[in-house]
C-alpha cells in the first residue's frame, strides 16, 4: 500500500501525498470536515454544486468545463459524504500525469489553480453569490433529497437509520431537509460558505507519481486562501445498548416490500475486534456464500436479495433484504435464525476460510484504486489506527473461530423497519 507524507500548510491544511509509480493519474482530494448536524447539513451540501458553476475566471459552468478539457480531459467534481457522526464536502480533481504528455510539466499546478479558483473565487453578485446559481442548484438539490424515495433500497436503508439513530447526529440525512432549503438565499449561502472556509479542518490528498517535496511547495504556493481557528470536531458516539427493539413501518407505492434490521455492535474500525466483526459480517451476509444469502434467498426463496453490511465508524450493522410483503414474519424469523446460530458457533470451516479469503481479496483490491486507497488513509486517521495492506492483511489472518463467536455476543437487535405496499395486508 502507498505511504502517505504527512505536512501541515501555514494556513492550517493538513496535506497528505502518496507518492507512487503504479497509477499514470493524479488523484487531487481536497476534503473540508464537518460535524453531522441538522443546523448546516444542508448547506453543507448545497455549496459543492454551487461552487462548481464557475469562478471569477471562468464564470460559467460550459467556460470552467471547456477550460478543463484544454487540461487533457482533466476533471473537477464535488459531493458530500459521511463517516460516523462527521460529513466530507469533498472536491475531487483527476488529471492525467504529464509525464505522459509532450511538452507539458506544469499540469499539476494549472489544475490546482483552477480547482483553487472554484473554492476561493465564486462568481459573485452583490453580497451573496449569484442569485441565478444558487437559484438553480436549489432547484436541482431539492430534486436529489425527494429522489432518494425513487431509490426504495436506498431509502429503506436511510429510514432504518434515521429511526434507530433518531437522536444522534448520525440519523441526519446527509444532503438535508427540503424546509431548510427553501429559506436559504444567495446571501445566507454566501455569509456561511465564508465561514465553512475559514472553520472547517480541512485535508487535501494527492496519489500519484509525484515527489513530496515538489508537490508541498506548489501547493503551499497556489491553495492559499483566507483561514481562522479551526472548529473541534467530537467523536463519533458509539452505543453499545440497544434497550427495547423498534419495530417501524411504512407503507407506500412498492412492488417489492423491504425488510432493513438495525443492530449495534459496539465495534468500530479503531477497535482490535473489528478484523473479528469483518469475518462474522462476511460469513452471515456479505458474499454469496453468506447465511443469509443462502438461507434467505436460495433454499428459502424468501427475497431478491439478502445481505448484511457495517457502519465502520458508527458501530452499526444493517442486514437489508427486499421480499414479497406477506412472508415478512417468515423472512424476520429466518433472519434472526441466522443471527442467532452465528452466537452459537454454527457455521462451517469452508465459510470461514471463503470468507478470510474474499476480505483479504477486497484488501488488495483497494490498492488499485487512488480513490479507494485515499478512502483507507482517511478511515484510519479517523480512527487512529493507520496501518498498511500487510499489515491489514496480518490482523485478518488472526481472527479465529472463537473470535468471530465471542463479538457475536455483542451483536444487539436494535430496529426493524419494513417498507410495504399500501394496498398489501398489514404484516
Amino acid at each position: 500500500m502507498t505511504i502517505f507524507k504527512q505536512t501541515r500548510l501555514s494556513n492550517g491544511i493538513n496535506l497528505f501525498v502518496h507518492p507512487t509509480d503504479k497509477f499514470k493519474t493524479v488523484l487531487v482530494q481536497l476534503i473540508f470536515h464537518r460535524q453531522l448536524a441538522e443546523d448546516d447539513v444542508t448547506e453543507c451540501s448545497l455549496l459543492p454544486a454551487v461552487l462548481q458553476r464557475g469562478s471569477n475566471s471562468y464564470p460559467t459552468r460550459q467556460q470552467l468545463a471547456h477550460k478543463l478539457e484544454e487540461l487533457y480531459g482533466s476533471e473537477l467534481t464535488a459531493d458530500v459524504s459521511k463517516k460516523g457522526e462527521r460529513l466530507f464536502v469533498v472536491f475531487n480533481l483527476n488529471l492525467v500525469h504529464d509525464q505522459y504528455l509532450p511538452d507539458e510539466n506544469e499540469l499539476l499546478r494549472k489544475a490546482m489553480t483552477i480547482l483553487k479558483d472554484a473554492i476561493n473565487n465564486p462568481v459573485m453578485e452583490g453580497e451573496g453569490f449569484k442569485a441565478e446559481y444558487v437559484a438553480q442548484e436549489k432547484e436541482q438539490h431539492e430534486k436529489v433529497i425527494k429522489g432518494l424515495i425513487n431509490d426504495k433500497i436506498a431509502y429503506s436503508v436511510e429510514r432504518c437509520l434515521q429511526e434507530m439513530c433518531k437522536d444522534e447526529p448520525f440519523g441526519v440525512f446527509k444532503y438535508g431537509d427540503v424546509e431548510k432549503l427553501r429559506q436559504i438565499d444567495n446571501k445566507s449561502l454566501y455569509s456561511f460558505y465564508r465561514n465553512f472556509l475559514e472553520v472547517s479542518p480541512v485535508d487535501l490528498h494527492i496519489i500519484g507519481d509525484v515527489e513530496p517535496e515538489k508537490v508541498n511547495a506548489l501547493v503551499e504556493e497556489v491553495l492559499q486562501f483566507d483561514r481562522g481557528d479551526e472548529m473541534s470536531i467530537p467523536d463519533t458516539v458509539i452505543k453499545t445498548e440497544s434497550g427495547e427493539v423498534k419495530y417501524i413501518s411504512e407503507k407506500l407505492d412498492v412492488n417489492q416490500s423491504k425488510l432493513v434490521l438495525g443492530y449495534r455492535t459496539g465495534l468500530t474500525y479503531a477497535d482490535d475486534d473489528y478484523f473479528a466483526l469483518l469475518m462474522y459480517n462476511g460469513i452471515l451476509g456479505g458474499f454469496p456464500h453468506s447465511k443469509l444469502f443462502q438461507n434467505v434467498r436460495e433454499k428459502a426463496s424468501l427475497a431478491y436479495y439478502a445481505y448484511s453490511r457495517l457502519e465502520k465508524h458508527k458501530g452499526l450493522m444493517l442486514i437489508s433484504a427486499g421480499i414479497e410483503g406477506k412472508q415478512y414474519k417468515q423472512t424476520l424469523e429466518i433472519i434472526e435464525k441466522q443471527v442467532e446460530d452465528m452466537r452459537e458457533g454454527d457455521f462451517g470451516q469452508e465459510e470461514f476460510n471463503n470468507t478470510q479469503i474474499g476480505l483479504r481479496n477486497q484488501f488488495l483490491v483497494e490498492e488499485d484504486s487512488p480513490a479507494l486507497v485515499i478512502n483507507r488513509a482517511l478511515d484510519g486517521m479517523l480512527s487512529r489506527r493507520v496501518e498498511d495492506t500487510g499489515k491489514l492483511l496480518e490482523r485478518l489472518a488472526a481472527v479465529t473461530r472463537e473470535d468471530v463467536i465471542r463479538i457475536a455476543e455483542n451483536v444487539k437487535l436494535d430496529t426493524v423497519y419494513f417498507l410495504s405496499n399500501k394496498g398489501a395486508e398489514q404484516a
